[in-house]
């Protein structure tokens, strides 16, 4: 099966996914590629999986602690007050993570539900104003 998961991981590969952060040991680190909140990331897994029930204990201890040290890194370069982590697969059956800094000034409707629940259509599409975390998470990962 050829997800949009795997058309990424395989552009990562190839050195020709522009929202790519950077190489962890469980896969690749990419920007998302609209920010409903400053500093939407994704941890894609390499070699793509159906689920993290797929992998093997040490593959997913990786994968977790990956996706933790992103959110780790996160909270050091932004004034995030906290990180939401969301691995679904719904729509795209493969693994992936969706790691969201959340801040104290969202609007208030938003601030304590899923990220989800922005308007993802009119979301700030990734660009130069996010460049400065994509270089500070390169240097922390």
């Amino acid at each position: 099966m050829s997800t949009l998961i795997h058309r990424r991981v395989e552009a990562a590969r190839a050195g020709n996914n522009p929202t790519v952060i950077a190489r962890v040991d469980s896969g690749w680190v990419v920007m998302g590629d609209v920010q409903p909140v400053a500093g939407y990331t994704l941890l894609l897994p390499d070699p793509v999986v159906p689920s993290i029930n797929d992998l093997d204990s040490a593959a997913r201890s990786a994968y977790l602690l990956d996706m933790t040290r992103l959110g780790d890194a996160l909270l050091d370069i932004t004034d995030a007050y906290r990180i939401n982590y969301d691995i679904l697969g719904n729509s795209e059956p493969a693994l992936h993570a969706h790691v969201f800094p959340r801040y104290e000034d969202e609007p208030s409707e938003f601030r304590t539900g899923p990220v989800f629940a922005y308007d993802w259509a009119t979301a700030p599409p990734l660009g130069p104003e996010h460049e400065w975390i994509r270089e500070a998470l390169q240097q922390r990962l």
